[in-house]
This record gives structure tokens, sequence and C-alpha cells, in this order.
């Protein structure tokens, strides 16, 4: 093939247009504005809905049970990144210098790296086996075991929705309440995932979503923060807009961020609204594909929503390559350092020309990285875990072993809306041909 298959990439409507030649036509080219409410609203409606809820009633779909009886008292605010709606979130939970916070280790390092802006301390827990997700036993021990060792109980908690895969989110919940701690629901890659019928990041005491160009959703970047009604709301644009006082000059008791969303993202995020719904039906119809074809192929696992009370929207689809499996290439992974960012990540990358790290993919899945890469199919490793990061070196950690063991053998897949019926068989073909 002669293109390049990416993992995930922002698709447009045709809306979006629309909704920024408004701005411009209406000089609200700046934070805040029309488009920025409408997209709040938006968010809100798809979330939280009456409509909705009807319907998961009627098709039988209950509520965990601790879900929040007063759901439509949830607002959003749209912000810059879904790295600065965790920021806020810790922020009106009270987190301050010296707290503890609890954080999934399995995940990218937006969860946590707020967390240490505010001198807080992350606490990292690893994975069950069935969603990838925190492990409620873990979350509890640490619980118990911080207040034994501190004197005090963590300050808020952060699941994530990793790859958009519902976490056991009920069983969390209860821990949390059995000893009052906040949870902030990172929901980052899980727009529009549900778990037994409502909208993951709708249960906790916060839920942040991202917009990043390869979500499910893009407003070329940029993030929201649900919150449990109109005074959080009203808290976090204070925090958002710089923190000014009342007066007619410029008062300030409180550090703020310059955290808001433009106008002209927010028109952009309209416009892809309109087709969110067609983005989660294509992510999810190439993850039946992918599940399908890799159910007959000895050696690789296609992880799949654990039972019917999880709905992942499948924003990447994941295999698993057993440490048995061969790859052709395997004597030549590792053999180079890399010189840029692998997996289509944007910015800079520190380049340590080195090729190893003390914990890394095993050869095959980099073998089959290569291969894919050779032929013009991006694919990349699973997240590695917090708690074997060098910047957390530090940091107290609850571990079983699943999160390492899940790096060390797993890939992402091209997932994005943009990806053909024929990019998937393309994709499924190259794999096989690359097994020994």
């Amino acid at each position: 093939m002669s293109k390049r298959i990416y993992l995930c990439l922002a698709h447009m409507s045709g809306n979006e247009q629309k909704y920024i030649q408004e701005a411009f036509d209406t000089n609200w080219v700046v934070p805040l504005g029309p488009n920025v409410n409408a997209f709040e609203e938006d968010l809100r409606q798809f979330a939280l809905s009456k409509e909705q809820r009807a319907k998961n009633k009627e098709q039988g779909l209950h509520q965990p049970i601790l879900a929040d009886i007063n759901a439509e008292k949830k607002q959003v605010v749209a912000l810059s990144s879904g790295t600065a709606a965790v920021h806020l979130a810790l922020i009106n939970c009270g987190v301050e210098a010296g707290d503890e916070v609890i954080c999934q280790s399995f995940t990218f390092c937006a969860s946590a790296n707020p967390v240490a802006y505010l001198g807080a301390k992350p606490v990292f827990i690893d994975s069950e086996a069935d969603t990838w997700n925190m492990s409620p036993e873990l979350l509890e021990k640490a619980i118990i075991d911080r207040k034994a060792k501190t004197g005090k109980y963590p300050k808020a908690i952060i699941p994530v929705y990793l790859y958009g895969m519902p976490a056991k989110i009920d069983e969390i919940l209860a821990i949390a309440e059995k000893y009052d701690i906040p949870v902030i629901e990172d929901a980052a890659e899980g727009l529009g995932s549900r778990y037994k019928g409502q909208v993951c990041g709708t249960f906790g005491k916060y839920g942040v979503l991202s917009f990043n160009g390869n979500k499910m959703i893009t407003t070329s970047g940029g993030g929201a923060l649900i919150c449990p009604d109109n005074e959080g709301k009203q808290q976090t644009m204070f925090y958002a807009t710089q923190a000014r006082e009342a007066f007619p000059y410029y008062q300030h008791e409180h550090i703020g961020y310059n955290y808001r969303m433009s106008n002209i993202c927010a028109g952009i995020g309209r416009g892809q609204m309109t087709v969110l719904q067609d983005h989660l039906d294509r992510h999810r119809q190439i993850a039946s594909l992918y599940k399908q074809a890799f159910s007959g192929i000895a050696g690789i696992t296609f992880h799949d929503n654990p039972n019917a009370d999880f709905d992942s929207n499948f924003w990447l689809s994941t295999i698993v390559l057993d440490e048995k499996l061969h790859i052709k290439g395997e004597e030549h992974a590792y053999q180079q350092a890399v010189t840029g960012a692998v997996g289509g990540a944007a910015g800079v990358t520190h380049q340590t020309g080195k090729a190893h790290t003390d914990s890394e993919p095993n050869r095959n899945v980099e073998a089959l990285r290569m291969y894919l890469d050779e032929r013009g199919i991006e694919s990349r490793p699973l997240w590695k875990p917090m708690h074997l990061q060098p910047v957390f070196k530090n940091a107290v950690s609850y571990t079983n072993g699943i999160s390492e063991s899940l790096f060390k053998r797993g890939l992402c897949l091209p997932s994005g809306p943009m990806v053909t019926d024929e990019d998937v068989r393309f994709i499924i073909e190259s794999i096989k041909s690359a097994i020994l």
C-alpha cells in the first residue's frame, strides 16, 4: 500500500467551518464565547441527557450502586487540554503540596503529572486483568496502608479508562465512599464508553475528557471537565481564567491558570459533535473485525469487553502477543536507538542515544512494530506503567505485575475513523505474514 495507516487521526465532519466562521463574523476570536457555551451544553446533553437515561431504563440497563442520582446537576467546562482538567479537578478537591493522590499506574503520564504540579505525591496502583484498569483490591489495600503510615487518607483517586475500556467503577466508587475520598475519572480516552449503560466520566465527583487530535473527537487540542454542579463549574472557570477577584482592577488572591478553551476551537468541537456517534460506531466496527480475525490466530489475544456491563469505545484496539510467538526480524529488535517519537507523538523528544531501558516490550512486540512500520502501518506499544518511569522512581506503588506484563506483551493497532475495512484487512494480513 502506498498510503500510511495511522493509529488514530481526527476526521472532520464538514460542519466545523460553519461555527468557526460564526466566531469570526461576530468577532469572538478569544477564550469563552457562544461556541464554548454551546459546546459545553452539547457535551452535557450527550453524557447526561434525560432522554439517554430513559432509553437506558427501557433497555434494562441498570446503573451502578453509587451512581449520581442527581446527574442533571452536572455541568461541563471546556478547557485547553485534558491535563488541565485533571489539574483543576485536583485543586477543586483540595489537593495541596505534600498530599497523596491515588493514581492508576498503567496509563499516560498526563494522569499523574498534575499531581506533581501541585507538589503532591502520586501513589500508583496496578491493574486488574479483566479491564487493565485500576485494581479495586490494590486500591483498598493502598488506602488502608497509607493511612497507617502517614496518618492521613489520600486526597483523591484517579482511575483511568485505558484505551476506552471502562474500569470496574462501581467497585472503585464503593471503596472511595467507604473512606470518603473523591473520585476523578480520567475518561480522556473513554468519550462515549459506557459502564452498565452510563457514560464514563459521569460517575465520580469530576470527570476528565480530552479532544486531542487523536481522540474520538477533536478541537485541535483541548479537553473538558465534568463538574458535580454549577458551583463546581464556577470554581473551575474561576481558576481556569487566572483567578480574578471582583474588583474594577486586577485583584488576585489565588493562583490561577490560563486554561479556557478558545471560541474557535470550540467551534471545531461543535462540528465534531455531529459525527461523534459515527466515530464511536466506526471504532467499534473496527474492533469487531480485529476480534474476529485474531480469534483464529494462535499466540495473539485481542483485548475485548469482559462482559455485557462494559461497552468500550475501543479508542485504540489492542492485542497481546504470547512470549512464545516469534516474529520476523526479532534478531534486529532494539539494535538501533530511536531518533524520533514512536507512535505519532507530537512535540519534541529527548534523544538519549540508547536503545534499551530497564523495562521494555519483548523482542517479538518490537519486531512486529518494526515490521508493520516498514509496510506503512503505525502501531505502538502499550503505555509503560508510571511506577516504572524514572521520573516517578521515588513514588510509592502497589503492584501485582499485571501492568508490567501487559506492557511487555501488548501492541496498539490503527483504529481511527479514517481506517477503512481494506486497511484493517491489510493490517491483519501483514501481522499474519510477520509470524514465523
